[in-house]
């Protein structure tokens, strides 16, 4: 993963950061709301599009029990991966911003007669805010955004969750 800062950035603040990014892809992926709810601050939201619609994001999920739904609704795939890519951060007096774009991976088993299925890629950036708490650094506002959609046949799906 790359990442650059604009402005004047402390390197454990970067590194919390970015671990902040991998644990969100983590969290969605293993479905832990629990530990996906944990990173945001107990007022934070996350603003996802509607891909029938658009890119842009407009469904608004905020709190922690709206949160820590998240993930379960991802279960309905065979597996999904999310890979954190590149990011740009700007830090001010306890607050921060990033972009961070990555893509997502959701693999749906075909019809069974193959042992092959679909994968549904999302290519991604998110608009971030961030907040200092005494938990270190969570997520205040995530606005993902999709930047292309794609989809892939799969040949062969390994073992699922």
């Amino acid at each position: 993963m790359a990442f650059t800062t604009a402005g004047p950035v402390d390197v454990g603040d970067v590194a919390d950061l970015v671990a902040l990014s991998h644990g969100y892809a983590a969290a969605v992926d293993t479905l832990d709301g629990t530990t996906f709810a944990g990173l945001f601050t107990d007022d934070g939201e996350l603003w996802v599009p509607d891909p029938a619609v658009g890119g842009t994001p407009e469904i608004r999920r905020a709190g922690r029990a709206q949160l820590e739904r998240i993930p379960s609704g991802l279960a309905r795939y065979h597996a999904t991966r999310h890979g954190v890519r590149t990011a740009t951060y700007r830090s001010g007096d306890g607050t921060a911003t990033g972009e961070v774009t990555g893509v997502a991976h959701h693999l749906s088993a075909g019809d069974g007669s193959d042992g092959g299925g679909i994968d549904v890629i999302w290519y991604v950036r998110y608009v971030d805010e961030y907040e200092a708490t005494g938990s270190g650094w969570r997520i205040r506002r995530r606005a993902l955004h999709l930047r292309g959609l794609e989809h892939r046949a799969v040949p062969h799906l390994g073992p699922g969750r």
